[in-house]
Protein backbone atom coordinates (compact mmCIF):
# COMPACT_ATOMS: atom_id res chain seq x y z
CA UNK A 1 0.00 0.00 0.00
CA UNK A 2 2.84 2.52 0.61
CA UNK A 3 4.85 2.08 -2.47
CA UNK A 4 1.14 2.72 -4.63
CA UNK A 5 0.79 5.80 -2.46
CA UNK A 6 4.42 6.95 -2.59
CA UNK A 7 4.41 6.23 -6.66
CA UNK A 8 1.23 8.43 -6.73
CA UNK A 9 2.60 10.99 -4.83
CA UNK A 10 6.03 11.11 -7.37
CA UNK A 11 3.62 10.94 -10.33
CA UNK A 12 1.55 13.94 -9.13
CA UNK A 13 4.76 15.50 -7.96
CA UNK A 14 6.14 15.16 -11.42
CA UNK A 15 3.39 16.38 -13.75
CA UNK A 16 3.36 19.30 -11.07
CA UNK A 17 6.77 20.09 -12.26
CA UNK A 18 6.48 19.57 -15.98
CA UNK A 19 3.79 21.32 -16.12
CA UNK A 20 5.96 24.38 -15.06
CA UNK A 21 9.36 23.22 -17.08
CA UNK A 22 7.43 22.23 -20.14
CA UNK A 23 6.56 19.97 -22.47
CA UNK A 24 9.86 18.71 -23.43
CA UNK A 25 10.70 18.13 -19.86
CA UNK A 26 7.68 16.43 -18.52
CA UNK A 27 8.26 13.92 -21.16
CA UNK A 28 11.71 13.36 -19.77
CA UNK A 29 10.58 13.38 -16.73
CA UNK A 30 7.55 10.58 -17.40
CA UNK A 31 9.66 8.36 -19.83
CA UNK A 32 12.71 7.59 -17.22
CA UNK A 33 12.81 3.79 -16.86
CA UNK A 34 11.41 3.40 -12.86
CA UNK A 35 14.33 0.89 -12.32
CA UNK A 36 18.07 1.91 -13.02
CA UNK A 37 19.43 2.42 -16.41
CA UNK A 38 21.11 -0.39 -17.43
CA UNK A 39 24.49 -0.29 -18.90
CA UNK A 40 25.95 -0.82 -22.16
CA UNK A 41 28.30 -3.17 -23.46
CA UNK A 42 30.39 -0.81 -25.28
CA UNK A 43 30.03 3.14 -25.07
CA UNK A 44 31.57 3.58 -28.59
CA UNK A 45 31.70 7.41 -30.32
CA UNK A 46 30.68 7.70 -34.29
CA UNK A 47 32.10 11.65 -34.44
CA UNK A 48 33.88 14.25 -32.47
CA UNK A 49 31.34 16.05 -31.09
CA UNK A 50 30.91 15.12 -27.37
CA UNK A 51 27.09 14.12 -28.20
CA UNK A 52 28.00 11.62 -31.53
CA UNK A 53 27.94 8.18 -29.39
CA UNK A 54 25.77 5.20 -29.22
CA UNK A 55 25.20 2.38 -26.59
CA UNK A 56 25.82 -0.54 -28.12
CA UNK A 57 24.20 -4.01 -26.75
CA UNK A 58 25.16 -7.49 -27.72
CA UNK A 59 22.84 -10.66 -27.54
CA UNK A 60 24.39 -13.95 -26.51
CA UNK A 61 26.01 -15.94 -29.22
CA UNK A 62 28.63 -15.52 -31.61
CA UNK A 63 26.51 -13.80 -34.36
CA UNK A 64 26.68 -11.78 -36.47
CA UNK A 65 23.88 -10.21 -34.79
CA UNK A 66 20.85 -8.34 -36.37
CA UNK A 67 21.08 -4.87 -35.45
CA UNK A 68 18.22 -2.23 -34.04
CA UNK A 69 19.14 1.55 -34.35
CA UNK A 70 17.43 3.15 -31.63
CA UNK A 71 16.79 6.72 -31.73
CA UNK A 72 15.19 8.67 -28.56
CA UNK A 73 12.44 11.48 -28.74
CA UNK A 74 11.75 14.31 -26.60
CA UNK A 75 10.30 16.55 -29.16
CA UNK A 76 13.53 16.81 -30.46
CA UNK A 77 15.13 18.47 -27.43
CA UNK A 78 18.07 18.67 -25.67
CA UNK A 79 16.30 18.15 -21.99
CA UNK A 80 15.73 14.52 -23.11
CA UNK A 81 18.50 11.78 -23.62
CA UNK A 82 18.80 8.13 -25.14
CA UNK A 83 19.16 6.44 -21.49
CA UNK A 84 14.93 6.29 -21.10
CA UNK A 85 15.26 3.94 -23.76
CA UNK A 86 17.61 1.67 -22.42
CA UNK A 87 14.17 -0.92 -21.06
CA UNK A 88 13.49 -1.26 -24.75
CA UNK A 89 16.88 -1.89 -26.00
CA UNK A 90 17.37 -5.25 -23.17
CA UNK A 91 13.81 -6.36 -24.29
CA UNK A 92 15.41 -6.32 -28.16
CA UNK A 93 18.41 -7.63 -26.79
CA UNK A 94 17.04 -10.43 -24.82
CA UNK A 95 15.42 -11.15 -28.43
CA UNK A 96 18.18 -12.00 -30.06
CA UNK A 97 18.84 -8.39 -32.00
CA UNK A 98 22.03 -6.51 -30.76
CA UNK A 99 21.24 -2.63 -30.12
CA UNK A 100 23.11 0.78 -31.23
CA UNK A 101 21.20 3.30 -29.01
CA UNK A 102 22.40 6.97 -30.70
CA UNK A 103 22.60 9.97 -28.87
CA UNK A 104 22.91 13.52 -31.26
CA UNK A 105 22.66 17.09 -31.45
CA UNK A 106 19.36 18.30 -30.77
CA UNK A 107 17.76 21.81 -30.19
CA UNK A 108 19.31 23.40 -27.24
CA UNK A 109 22.96 22.02 -28.42
CA UNK A 110 25.32 23.85 -30.61
CA UNK A 111 24.68 22.54 -34.16
CA UNK A 112 21.30 20.82 -33.34
CA UNK A 113 18.18 21.31 -35.17
CA UNK A 114 18.78 21.85 -38.78
CA UNK A 115 20.63 20.10 -40.55
CA UNK A 116 22.75 18.99 -37.30
CA UNK A 117 20.32 16.57 -35.96
CA UNK A 118 19.74 14.57 -39.06
CA UNK A 119 23.12 14.28 -40.27
CA UNK A 120 24.21 12.84 -36.95
CA UNK A 121 21.41 10.45 -36.83
CA UNK A 122 22.65 9.45 -40.15
CA UNK A 123 26.21 9.50 -39.37
CA UNK A 124 25.67 7.39 -36.15
CA UNK A 125 24.18 4.89 -37.97
CA UNK A 126 26.33 4.99 -41.11
CA UNK A 127 29.07 4.24 -38.51
CA UNK A 128 27.54 0.34 -37.47
CA UNK A 129 29.81 -0.67 -40.83
CA UNK A 130 32.87 0.30 -39.19
CA UNK A 131 31.73 -1.66 -36.25
CA UNK A 132 30.27 -4.70 -38.06
CA UNK A 133 33.77 -6.76 -37.78
CA UNK A 134 35.00 -6.15 -34.11
CA UNK A 135 31.37 -6.73 -32.65
CA UNK A 136 30.17 -9.48 -35.22
CA UNK A 137 27.09 -7.54 -36.75
CA UNK A 138 25.11 -8.39 -39.62
CA UNK A 139 24.53 -4.79 -41.46
CA UNK A 140 22.86 -6.60 -44.30
CA UNK A 141 19.66 -6.82 -41.25
CA UNK A 142 19.23 -3.45 -39.49
CA UNK A 143 15.71 -2.09 -38.33
CA UNK A 144 15.58 1.59 -37.26
CA UNK A 145 13.94 1.60 -33.86
CA UNK A 146 12.52 4.96 -32.75
CA UNK A 147 9.99 7.04 -30.27
CA UNK A 148 8.28 9.96 -31.05
CA UNK A 149 10.16 12.37 -32.20
CA UNK A 150 12.99 9.33 -32.42
CA UNK A 151 10.09 7.49 -34.35
CA UNK A 152 10.35 10.55 -37.41
CA UNK A 153 13.92 10.48 -37.41
CA UNK A 154 13.95 6.62 -37.48
CA UNK A 155 11.28 6.40 -40.33
CA UNK A 156 13.66 9.21 -42.00
CA UNK A 157 16.72 7.01 -41.76
CA UNK A 158 14.66 4.31 -44.08
CA UNK A 159 13.95 7.64 -46.35
CA UNK A 160 17.08 9.35 -46.45
CA UNK A 161 18.17 7.35 -49.64
CA UNK A 162 15.60 9.68 -51.68
CA UNK A 163 17.38 13.29 -50.55
CA UNK A 164 18.21 14.38 -53.76
CA UNK A 165 22.37 14.60 -54.75
CA UNK A 166 23.05 18.55 -53.74
CA UNK A 167 21.03 18.69 -51.31
CA UNK A 168 22.00 19.81 -47.34
CA UNK A 169 20.84 16.02 -45.77
CA UNK A 170 22.67 13.88 -48.29
CA UNK A 171 25.53 12.56 -47.21
CA UNK A 172 28.39 11.38 -48.72
CA UNK A 173 28.11 7.82 -49.77
CA UNK A 174 25.43 5.71 -49.36
CA UNK A 175 23.54 5.42 -46.68
CA UNK A 176 23.38 2.32 -44.40
CA UNK A 177 20.51 0.24 -46.20
CA UNK A 178 17.56 0.07 -43.18
CA UNK A 179 15.54 -3.28 -43.64
CA UNK A 180 12.48 -2.01 -41.77
CA UNK A 181 11.38 0.21 -39.33
CA UNK A 182 8.77 0.00 -36.68
CA UNK A 183 7.83 3.67 -34.82
CA UNK A 184 6.75 4.13 -31.71
CA UNK A 185 4.11 7.12 -30.60
CA UNK A 186 5.85 8.51 -34.02
CA UNK A 187 6.09 11.93 -35.77
CA UNK A 188 5.48 10.56 -39.14
CA UNK A 189 4.30 13.93 -41.39
CA UNK A 190 6.06 17.12 -40.06
CA UNK A 191 3.54 19.28 -41.68
CA UNK A 192 0.40 18.10 -39.93
CA UNK A 193 2.07 17.13 -36.70
CA UNK A 194 2.94 21.13 -36.80
CA UNK A 195 -0.70 21.72 -36.26
CA UNK A 196 -1.05 19.64 -33.69
CA UNK A 197 2.12 19.37 -31.83
CA UNK A 198 1.17 23.03 -29.52
CA UNK A 199 0.01 20.33 -26.50
CA UNK A 200 3.11 18.16 -26.91
CA UNK A 201 5.88 19.97 -28.23
CA UNK A 202 5.47 23.36 -28.51
CA UNK A 203 7.23 24.65 -31.76
CA UNK A 204 9.67 22.24 -31.98
CA UNK A 205 8.86 21.26 -35.77
CA UNK A 206 9.48 24.81 -36.83
CA UNK A 207 12.81 25.02 -34.61
CA UNK A 208 13.97 21.80 -36.03
CA UNK A 209 13.67 23.00 -39.64
CA UNK A 210 14.53 26.95 -38.99
CA UNK A 211 11.04 27.97 -40.03
CA UNK A 212 7.51 27.05 -40.58
CA UNK A 213 6.92 24.00 -42.53
CA UNK A 214 5.14 25.77 -45.33
CA UNK A 215 7.79 28.77 -45.06
CA UNK A 216 10.46 26.30 -45.72
CA UNK A 217 9.46 23.31 -47.86
CA UNK A 218 12.69 22.35 -49.84
CA UNK A 219 13.90 21.32 -45.70
CA UNK A 220 10.24 19.86 -45.33
CA UNK A 221 10.53 17.99 -48.36
CA UNK A 222 14.03 16.70 -47.26
CA UNK A 223 13.43 15.97 -43.14
CA UNK A 224 9.48 14.81 -43.07
CA UNK A 225 9.22 10.81 -44.17
CA UNK A 226 5.67 11.85 -45.28
CA UNK A 227 7.32 13.65 -48.37
CA UNK A 228 9.82 11.25 -49.01
CA UNK A 229 7.13 8.48 -49.99
CA UNK A 230 7.98 5.64 -51.05
CA UNK A 231 10.22 4.07 -48.06
CA UNK A 232 10.52 1.07 -49.63
CA UNK A 233 10.82 -1.35 -46.55
CA UNK A 234 8.23 -2.91 -43.98
CA UNK A 235 6.63 -0.16 -41.26
CA UNK A 236 5.29 -0.98 -38.06
CA UNK A 237 3.66 1.75 -36.63
CA UNK A 238 2.40 1.21 -32.86
CA UNK A 239 0.56 4.09 -30.99
CA UNK A 240 -1.60 4.07 -27.90
CA UNK A 241 -5.35 4.57 -28.18
CA UNK A 242 -4.45 6.66 -24.80
CA UNK A 243 -1.28 8.49 -26.40
CA UNK A 244 -1.76 12.57 -25.18
CA UNK A 245 1.06 13.65 -27.93
CA UNK A 246 0.77 11.59 -31.03
CA UNK A 247 -2.51 10.96 -31.69
CA UNK A 248 -3.48 7.44 -33.48
CA UNK A 249 -5.27 9.83 -36.24
CA UNK A 250 -1.89 11.38 -36.97
CA UNK A 251 -0.32 7.39 -37.80
CA UNK A 252 -3.44 6.11 -39.74
CA UNK A 253 -3.37 9.04 -42.19
CA UNK A 254 0.25 8.62 -42.64
CA UNK A 255 -0.37 5.04 -43.02
CA UNK A 256 -3.30 5.53 -45.71
CA UNK A 257 -0.65 7.99 -47.61
CA UNK A 258 2.20 5.74 -47.40
CA UNK A 259 -0.11 2.66 -48.90
CA UNK A 260 -0.87 4.58 -51.74
CA UNK A 261 2.87 4.72 -52.88
CA UNK A 262 3.00 1.23 -52.61
CA UNK A 263 4.74 0.44 -48.97
CA UNK A 264 4.17 -2.09 -47.07
CA UNK A 265 2.33 -0.16 -43.32
CA UNK A 266 1.10 -2.11 -40.13
CA UNK A 267 -0.62 -0.13 -38.02
CA UNK A 268 -1.64 -0.94 -34.57
CA UNK A 269 -3.35 0.30 -31.80
CA UNK A 270 -3.58 -1.12 -27.86
CA UNK A 271 -6.16 -0.21 -26.16
CA UNK A 272 -5.37 1.41 -22.89
CA UNK A 273 -1.69 2.47 -23.81
CA UNK A 274 -0.29 5.91 -23.65
CA UNK A 275 2.56 7.27 -25.18
CA UNK A 276 5.00 6.31 -22.81
CA UNK A 277 4.07 2.76 -22.40
CA UNK A 278 5.20 1.78 -26.00
CA UNK A 279 8.40 2.26 -25.05
CA UNK A 280 8.79 0.77 -20.75
CA UNK A 281 8.73 -3.41 -20.52
CA UNK A 282 7.36 -2.84 -16.95
CA UNK A 283 4.32 -1.21 -17.98
CA UNK A 284 1.37 -3.41 -17.69
CA UNK A 285 -0.01 -2.86 -21.09
CA UNK A 286 3.33 -4.01 -22.42
CA UNK A 287 2.79 -7.33 -23.83
CA UNK A 288 0.24 -5.35 -26.07
CA UNK A 289 3.04 -3.46 -27.62
CA UNK A 290 5.75 -6.45 -27.74
CA UNK A 291 3.87 -9.22 -29.47
CA UNK A 292 3.60 -6.87 -32.61
CA UNK A 293 6.99 -6.29 -32.75
CA UNK A 294 8.28 -9.15 -32.00
CA UNK A 295 6.04 -10.94 -35.04
CA UNK A 296 7.78 -7.46 -37.27
CA UNK A 297 11.13 -8.30 -36.48
CA UNK A 298 10.00 -12.35 -37.21
CA UNK A 299 10.05 -10.66 -41.10
CA UNK A 300 12.76 -8.42 -41.51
Amino acid sequence: MRRGRSRGVRLAALALLGAALGAGLVLWLRTRPLAPPTEPDAWIAYGPHPLHFGHLRLPDGRGPHPVAVLVHGGCWRASVDLRYLDGLAEALRDAGWATWSLEFRRLGNEGGGWPGTFLDVAHGADHLRALAAQYALDVDRVVAVGHSSGGHLALWLAARARVRPGDALRTAGPPLAVRGVIALGAVADLRTFAALERRACGTSVSALLGGAPDDVPDRLRQGSPAALLPLGVPQLLVTGAEDGAVPASHVQAYAARARTHGDDVTVVVPPGVSHTDVVLPAAAVWPSVWGPIRAFLGRV
